[in-house]
């Protein structure tokens, strides 16, 4: 019998499927309001190593809707606050972490310690783009989330393969860069939501600020209950085809 802690999920999924996740070894690339989520579903599942790689600190604003931040945490690195969160749901897992802004430059060294399975919940297109070239190139399986602000109809939430994809802006553009880069859209999993918006003029926060790793980035109005969603479904898809495995 498994560990007390998890005795439901085997009670579902049976002994087998809780070996395999106690062995796998899933990066989680970005652990913010989606990949929060993701890993909180990941290691209640009884996920036994991770690798966890993100380069920011949690601000006041992400409070709203990562459910890794909190009063306590504001200032902390998000690599470490998520490695003590796991911890403290399983003791036994084994938790790497990678500080480091994941883009065409770092990806190699990052893949470098052979993840059996990638989530990918980066928020910025180029990074996004080159991350899924590399793990399709290398066959890693992986499942990617696509664009949840500005979204509120938990009903248009999908899964699926990139390639059916709608009314979602990141994977818009997502689909176009991959195909000129020859990328078989049609094999790329994800998350995205159908849901056609009409923005208040209050969705969209228009100035820009320069991070230091010279992005552009604009301020896009969510609501903590989509972006949580997008994660649960990537984390149960992601405990489902693991669990599933006969190894």
């Amino acid at each position: 019998m498994t560990n007390n802690r998890f005795v439901r999920t085997q009670m579902l999924l049976g002994e087998q499927a809780m070996k395999n996740l106690a062995k796998t070894k899933i990066m989680l690339i970005g652990l913010g309001a989606v990949g929060g989520y993701v890993l909180e579903g990941l290691a209640r599942a009884g996920v036994g190593n991770f690798v966890l790689v993100d380069f920011d600190s949690f601000e006041e604003s992400n409070i709203n809707r990562q459910i890794l931040a909190t009063t306590e945490t504001l200032g902390q690195k998000k690599i470490e606050v998520a490695k003590n969160r796991v911890l403290s749901i399983n003791p036994k897992a084994n938790v790497e972490t990678r500080d480091i802004f994941v883009n065409a430059e770092t990806i190699e060294d990052l893949l470098a310690c052979k993840p059996d399975f990638v989530i990918d919940a980066i928020d910025a297109l180029n990074p996004k783009c080159d991350l899924i070239q590399a793990l399709y190139i290398k066959q890693l399986p992986f499942i990617s989330s696509m664009g949840a602000a500005l979204k509120t109809d938990v009903s248009k939430i999908r899964y699926g393969n990139l390639s059916n994809s709608k009314n979602c802006s990141l994977a818009k553009f997502v689909r176009k860069r991959l195909r000129k880069r020859g990328i078989d859209i049609a094999k790329i999993k994800c998350v995205w939501s159908d849901e056609l918006v009409d923005l208040p003029d209050t969705a969209l926060d228009m100035p820009v600020n320069v991070s230091e790793m010279g992005r552009v980035r604009h301020t896009l109005g969510s609501l903590p209950t989509i972006t949580a969603i997008f994660g649960l479904v990537i984390a149960n898809q992601t405990i489902l085809e693991l669990s599933s495995s006969k190894n």
